[in-house]
Parts: C-alpha cells; structure tokens; sequence
C-alpha cells in the first residue's frame, strides 16, 4: 500500500470465534450502502478478542497509559463496490481515554468495558461485561487452550480471518478504513463458552451453536487514514 500508515499497534493473543447467521437477521443493522459478504449462502458474525501492545502513531513512541489494553469486538463480513471488509457492531476496550478517543465525532462504537485476562499454563480465561445505553449487561465469559500445531487455513477459515479495512458510517457519509497485516498463522483451540449476550440487537440464538474457533499468537498491524467513500 503507497500511502504512509498513521498508527501501530500490536495484538497479542487473538482469538476468534465465528458463527453462521442468516443475512436478513443482519440487515437492518447495517448501512445500506454496504452488501452483506456470504460464504456458502450464509452470512457470519465473528467475535474478536486481543491484547492491544505497543499502541502508538507513526514517528512517536508509545504513550503512557494508552499503549496496551484489551479489546473485545463484534463484526460482520461486508463488501462495497467489490471491496471485502468488515462492520463493526461494537468494540469494547478497557482503556476509558482509548475510548474516549476512538468514539470522538462517533466514528467507531468504541465502549468502556470490564475486561480481564488469565493465563494458567496454556489455558486462557476471558471476562468482559459492558453495559450499554439500555442498561443491558453484554457479557462474554470463556476459557480456551490453543492447539500447538499452525494449520493451513480453509477456505473459509481465510474469507473469515483476512480481511484488511473496516467501514463506518457518520451521518451520511460512509468511510472506509484500510489496515495491513502480514497473513494470519492460526491455530485451533479447545474450549468453552460460559457466557455469552454478546449483540443483543441481533434477535436470533446463535449461541446455541459451537463456534469456529481459532487463535493467533501474534500481529503486527498499521491503521491508515479514513477515505470517504464516493
């Protein structure tokens, strides 16, 4: 990519965790510029969980009390005009001035959440509540313990992993983010869900189903300037 990157950061520790979801239970909740991406006739709804280090802009260090924090997000796969991305339903950090920052002029739907991380050998223990405007609890509880080996992704496993900019709608206006990675190097995870009201607007029980899942040890990332789209 020619144009100079503005931020970056590094997620430690990613997991992932997919389900299936019938696109019209998405629909209302997505601009309508945007086109719900399918695989296999079916749209997803993806969870993503990191340890943001390393948080700074291009030329300057890190700053203290704003280069690492944890971060839950909830997306679904999206495409305009031929370009794969991703919508964001939320993004909770646990870092109140990073989202204070990131929700100036409501550009991304960052939130102030409980976060907290364990490890225990190889077994790691996720909790993250937030409450929204409606005062209902969002809470998303769960141990998983990486498999050793890197597998050679599926096809879909790629579609849902590799995907290089975000889109965010402000009044009327849609912008599309761009930020480059080095390839996702996976691998599965054993685990359990304890709790999951994740995306209360989303109707549906997903979580009745087993999830996807997948970690990442590691990735470096660099975030560009926003483009409004034409």
């Amino acid at each position: 990519m020619k144009r100079r990157w503005i931020m970056t950061q590094e997620w430690r520790d990613v997991l992932f965790l997919h389900w299936p979801i019938s696109a019209e239970d998405l629909r209302e909740h997505i601009p309508s510029e945007l086109k719900i991406d399918l695989y296999d006739n079916k749209a997803w709804i993806g969870f993503v969980f990191f340890q943001v280090k390393g948080n700074r802009p291009r030329l300057a260090p890190p700053f203290p009390g704003l280069s690492s924090y944890l971060e839950l997000n909830v997306r679904t796969y999206v495409s305009y005009k031929g370009k794969s991305g991703v919508f964001f339903f939320s993004l909770d950090a646990d870092n109140p001035v990073i989202v204070k920052l990131a929700t100036l002029g409501n550009f991304l739907p960052y939130r102030q959440a409980n976060i907290q991380l364990q490890k225990r050998n190889n077994i790691f223990s996720i909790s993250s509540k937030v409450s929204n405007a409606n005062s209902i609890t969002e809470t998303l509880i769960t141990s998983f313990e990486p498999m050793p080996e890197i597998i050679e992704g599926t096809l879909l496993e790629q579609w849902l992993t590799e995907r290089y900019c975000l889109w965010t709608k402000i009044n009327n206006d849609l912008y599309r983010v761009d930020i480059w990675h080095a390839p996702w190097k996976l691998q599965n995870v054993k685990g359990d869900i304890v709790e999951n009201s994740m995306a209360p607007i989303i109707k549906v029980d997903y979580q009745k189903n087993i999830p996807i899942a997948h970690y990442s040890k590691r990735k470096k990332v660099r975030t560009y300037l926003p483009i409004k789209e034409k």
